[in-house]
């Protein structure tokens, strides 16, 4: 598997069960300002119980496509509508 992030692979990912099961899709991501911390996210709003915290490393076996955002600058998000579509970056 490719990993094309320059963070370690152990940096901390926050993100949802739904989609380390799979049953949802990546369709936000967040590269925070404050601390450098990736939300791997599908999209609607996430209760405490719903989160979870995994490795960067881990992310990328999950969903490979996350790779297309590892350029993504502190304090700027990347969103799409589905899966299928072009990753659209924006700051924060």
């Amino acid at each position: 598997m490719k990993y094309e992030f320059i963070d370690d692979k152990n940096t901390m990912v926050i993100t949802t069960k739904n989609i380390v099961s799979k049953e949802k899709s990546i369709v936000l991501v967040s590269h925070d300002e404050d601390d450098g911390m990736w939300e791997v996210l599908e999209g609607e709003e996430v209760k405490e119980e719903d989160a979870m915290i995994i490795s960067l490393y881990e992310m990328v076996n999950i969903d490979p496509t996350v790779n297309q955002v590892a350029d993504l600058p502190l304090g700027w998000i990347a969103y799409r509508d589905i899966e299928q579509d072009k990753w659209i970056k924006q700051k924060n």
